[in-house]
């Protein structure tokens, strides 16, 4: 179960990771230099709030691909279920904002695509064992 004093060290950790990159144009450093970020806008359906969180992405041709794997926590992280409610969001990557649809991959796509991403970051294959769930992957898709 999450704590209150788990959520707020996690938004403090965010934070700092927001800011570095916003001050260095998307490029990170310590543990975040080898991993590309996006800044994740959403609007929570429950509260209407907007919520900016820091993930991996991965490029594949002009999307920008996510994945929801929350460290291998047997449960979905709270952005994935506020996009299954609103698609809707706005991301940030490097120094580019664009508008996007956020869409949930499944079958053959979504396999291939996490495959690539678990070997370029080995990382995201153990998440893979650590859960019985399948790590969501989301095409971010930019708005015309």
């Amino acid at each position: 179960m999450t704590t209150q004093s788990d959520r707020d060290q996690r938004l403090e950790r965010n934070a700092k990771v927001i800011e570095e990159f916003r001050s260095n144009g998307g490029q990170m450093s310590g543990s975040f230099a080898t991993m590309p970020l996006v800044l994740l806008h959403t609007t929570s359906a429950k509260t209407g709030q907007e919520r900016t969180i820091p993930l991996a992405h991965m490029r594949d041709g002009d999307c920008v691909l996510i994945f929801a794997s929350k460290g291998g926590n047997p449960k979905h992280p709270d952005w994935y279920h506020t996009i299954l409610a609103n698609p809707n969001v706005t991301v940030e990557v490097g120094t580019e904002t664009f508008e996007a649809e956020a869409v949930v991959l499944t079958g053959e796509e979504r396999d291939q695509l996490f495959a690539k991403q678990a070997e370029s970051h080995p990382v995201f294959a153990e998440y893979q064992t650590r859960t019985e769930r399948q790590i969501p992957v989301i095409a971010l898709n930019r708005k015309s």
